[in-house]
């Protein structure tokens, strides 16, 4: 089965086709990122430009031409945080759909966790015990834990790396009044998350998932991903502290110079190490490791998980029987 998930998130619009059947590894037969960064393109009512929403739109269709022409089954398109945020997201819903065909799902933060928290399960095993996944975004930070592949806890909090970038940032590269401000901020912004991970008892493996924590993890000496995916890759506490000290003081331009650092993302790397650093130092944790899958491969996984034969399933969010559309249909989204 060939399977197409369109993952529109607050930066970028990725179309991720895979080759895979139930109980397989999903094997990638094509990948495509474009740049919209909706979450800049909201007005000051918290709405979606026109603009914006023309040029998601334009790419939308063009990612469902690509799925076409490759011979996708299937296209599950879902979108985060810069979407479920828009205060006009049943309107720009309503056109995606009206205009290119594609139900676009509005996955909630919790769902965002969860899922991710599936992919990581699965890829790393039962053997990994109970898990800590952490995973940074655009515009949220996801955390997940358990011992099976439904979390046992999950949580999303508004600490992505684009959002702090725009709200507590305003020169480039950023003051040290404004570096010294964030950490604390984020500290505070923690502790309570923290508190609640930490009753869940102590993880047997903790895992970061995502381009924020790859980059950093890149940037500290970590192995790139042209080693492949197999490859042993670590984030210490100790080299992100290093790593902060370093490009808290290069402009947005010098950073996008970095081997490993797109310049679609460069503006939002100090933030991004902020966040990363706050959030192991409030649970405690001196290393992560970094895993490949991720939110898109959660949905994937999840998708095959409800399929057999000839049947198309919709997949649900972990956690929910097939065909309750649950807080994940909010908008009146569904899956394509």
């Amino acid at each position: 089965m060939r399977l197409g998930v369109l993952d529109v998130g607050s930066n970028t619009v990725h179309l991720l086709v895979v080759d895979a059947h139930r109980g397989a590894h999903p094997t990638p037969m094509s990948s495509e990122k474009s740049v919209l960064r909706l979450a800049e393109q909201l007005d000051d009512t918290g709405q979606l430009t026109r603009a914006g929403a023309d040029h998601l739109v334009r790419t939308i269709a063009a990612s469902k031409a690509t799925a076409e022409r490759l011979d996708c089954e299937d296209l599950m398109a879902f979108a985060t945080s810069a979407v479920r945020e828009a205060g006009n997201a049943p309107e720009v819903l309503d056109r995606v759909r009206n205009e290119t065909g594609v139900d676009l799902r509005v996955l909630t933060g919790e769902d965002e966790a969860r899922y991710t928290f599936l992919a990581v399960r699965r890829w790393y095993g039962w053997s990994a015990g109970r898990l800590l996944c952490l995973d940074i975004g655009g515009g949220s930070l996801e955390l997940a834990v358990g011992v099976d592949e439904e979390p046992e806890e999950a949580f999303s909090v508004p600490l992505g790396a684009g959002r702090l970038t725009r709200t507590r940032f305003r020169k480039d590269p950023p003051s040290r009044s404004e570096i010294r401000d964030t950490t604390e901020w984020l500290d505070g912004q923690l502790a309570s998350v923290a508190k609640k991970l930490r009753r869940s008892g102590t993880p047997d493996r903790v895992v970061a998932t995502s381009k924020t924590f790859r980059t950093l993890a890149r940037l500290t000496g970590a192995a790139p991903s042209s080693a492949g995916p197999r490859a042993h890759r670590v984030l210490t506490d100790a080299g992100l502290r290093q790593l902060i000290a370093f490009v808290s003081r290069m402009s947005a331009n010098d950073l996008a110079e970095l081997e490993g650092v797109s310049s679609s993302r460069s503006h939002q790397l100090v933030a991004g190490a902020l966040v990363a650093d706050a959030t192991m130092r409030a649970l405690s944790l001196t290393q992560l490791e970094i895993c490949p899958w991720a939110l898109r491969e959660g949905v994937i996984l999840r998708r095959l998980d409800h399929t057999n034969g000839s049947e198309q399933t919709a997949p649900t969010a972990p956690g929910q029987q097939p065909g309750d559309t649950g807080r994940s249909a909010q908008h009146g989204a569904r899956w394509s």
